[in-house]
């Protein structure tokens, strides 16, 4: 049995190592404050979406 088909694509990005550090912190913030596991990418995530206004093309799959 394969992997899932997504959309998504992989990318390699570099920040300065304090951003790095800066969102680890938050994550682990947002994670006690939500329940669940955020990680710094994620953030990353959230950030991209919310400045850019990009909808959430896994909407459908919740």
């Amino acid at each position: 049995m394969g992997r899932p088909r997504t959309n998504n694509v992989q990318i390699n990005i570099a920040i300065p190592s304090e951003w790095k550090k800066e969102l680890e912190n938050l994550a682990r913030i947002y994670s006690v404050e939500e329940g669940k596991t955020i990680t710094f990418l994620d953030l990353m995530r959230r950030g991209i979406q919310e400045k850019y206004q990009l909808k959430d093309v896994n909407d459908h799959e919740k």
